[in-house]
């Protein structure tokens, strides 16, 4: 089964794949920088100036500390004849919009389980991604595949190189977004969605988290990570790591699998945003939990399978602000949210699901790596 979203493939170097990433998104980058325009004015009180100025702040950080992932974003811009500051300024939108308050309540609920304990025997991760629901016109899958041959395919925000996704080592990567007292404008970091993609170049599971350990951040997120074993040598590995400006906490599988939302988990030395407001967070990621702990009790072997993981990206508990998230008519536009789409990955298979959100009238659709 094919995805429900069109499919980017490009291949060579990181330039060149910027390049005809940007010429063939070119229409969708255009009305993504627009849609955040509008979105840092409205939410940030950030005029286009100050866009371009973040922008430009963001790409030196970047060049200094990613440059292959600078270069891309670079040729980003100049394939799709955009402005180079406003596709940084893109890609560093959560700095942007949340860098000093977090007062949404932005979804993503992750599980990531264990070959131990799937029927399949494969490492599995998988999110519902949670946002504003005029982004789904605005996305893309990205597939990459470099001068080395290594490839990469991800969800994406058109302009952006990464969110959730896996590459050809097997490594993949979900994400939430978090909310500290350390968050904020700070000279030399690195945007959001920049790390992201630099996990992403990672081609083992240390390297992914020396990545998310040591690139200079402004904001504070939550990457769940896996990598698969090798057939006959080695199982897979999973864990989550909580990354705050200057810190990082981790978790790792109880009873085979970690789920988690959008609130701080570990016992990091800062002040949790989602204290302050409340909100669905509090409860996603202790329901997936207890909803994947019952499906195994259930059976004698005590697996579980992707089936499984689409049961409960489509729970509804606590609706409509749920896993499997609608939106509430009752919120101001501009604080809407639903799932809009629902990733799942199969990391030994190299294999990429997706289903438009929410995930409750959708069926699952998937590519394997090498496949466009």
């Amino acid at each position: 089964m094919t995805l429900p979203i069109s499919v980017i493939s490009v291949s060579g170097t990181p330039a060149e794949c910027g390049a005809a990433y940007g010429a063939a998104a070119a229409p969708l980058i255009a009305a993504n920088v627009r849609l955040y325009l509008q979105r840092f004015r409205d939410q940030a009180g950030l005029e286009a100036a100050d866009v371009r100025a973040a922008g430009a702040a963001f790409r030196r950080a970047s060049i200094e500390v990613q440059p292959r992932v600078a270069a891309m974003l670079d040729a980003v811009a100049e394939g799709a004849g955009a402005g180079v500051e406003e596709v940084y300024a893109l890609n560093g939108r959560t700095e942007l919009i949340y860098g000093t308050r977090n007062d949404g309540d932005g979804g993503c609920t992750s599980i990531g389980v264990l070959d131990t304990h799937t029927t399949t025997g494969t490492t599995l991760l998988g999110q519902n991604w949670d946002w504003h629901p005029a982004q789904r016109e605005a996305m893309v899958v990205l597939q990459t595949r470099d001068e080395h041959g290594f490839e990469v395919i991800t969800l994406a925000e058109a302009g952006m190189l990464a969110k959730a996704g896996l590459n050809s080592a097997g490594l993949g990567v979900c994400l939430n977004m978090l909310g500290s007292d350390r968050d904020g404008p700070r000279a030399g970091v690195v945007p959001y969605h920049v790390l992201l993609r630099a996990v992403l170049e990672a081609d083992h599971l240390g390297g992914a988290l020396r990545v998310a350990a040591r690139t200079p951040r402004g904001a504070s997120l939550n990457l769940l990570l896996g990598q698969a074993g090798k057939a006959g040598e080695y199982g897979g590995e999973v864990i989550d790591v909580e990354v705050v400006p200057g810190d990082l906490g981790w978790l790792h599988p109880v009873d085979g699998f970690i789920t988690h939302a959008n609130h701080i988990e570990t016992a990091l030395p800062v002040h949790d945003r989602q204290r302050d407001f409340g909100g669905a967070s509090l409860f996603r990621g202790a329901r997936a939990r207890r909803l994947l702990a019952a499906i195994m009790a259930d059976r004698p072997d005590r697996k579980v399978n992707e089936d499984d993981l689409k049961a409960v990206f489509r729970d509804h508990g606590g609706f409509p602000m749920a896993i499997c998230r609608h939106v509430d008519e009752r919120e101001a536009p501009l604080d809407r949210a639903e799932t809009v789409y629902s990733v799942l990955l199969d990391l030994d298979e190299r294999r990429f699901g997706l289903a438009e959100g929410p995930p409750c009238g959708s069926k699952y659709g998937s590519i394997r790596l090498g496949q466009s």
